[in-house]
């Protein structure tokens, strides 16, 4: 069987153009970016997996990729703690009391269920 991908060589560039572009424009963006995740954070972990790059545009994007799991993790384990509390029966002083109380049993249920996505993903 032929590959299709050398047969119009204009058309098949144009399309990666674009991609280098917006990740050079990416790139470039992260200079700017200021993370919540302190950069000698990062590469302090980075470098205790034997990971090492001068290149501080790299270190922020994983202190972007940490901060997204962190927040989704915190979401998760939100939606269980309000689930679980919906599911108690409630007296009058808790019917006044609206706080939320974040358990580790909710933490521990939100980073199963994302060890189990990410599982998934490389299945």
């Amino acid at each position: 069987m032929s590959n299709n991908n050398n047969s119009n060589p204009s058309s098949s560039s144009e399309p990666r153009h674009e991609d280098d572009s917006a990740l050079s424009e990416f790139l470039s963006s992260l200079m700017d970016y200021n993370p919540t995740i302190p950069d000698e954070l990062v590469e302090h972990y980075l470098g205790k997996s034997g990971f090492q790059c001068p290149d501080v545009r790299l270190t922020r994007l994983v202190a972007v990729a940490a901060q997204k799991f962190i927040a989704e993790v915190a979401s998760d384990a939100l939606q269980h703690c309000k689930a679980r509390q919906s599911s108690v029966v409630k007296d009058k002083k808790q019917q006044k009391d609206k706080r939320l109380i974040l358990t580790m049993e909710d933490l521990s249920k939100a980073l199963r269920e994302g060890q189990d996505q990410c599982a998934t993903l490389f299945i």
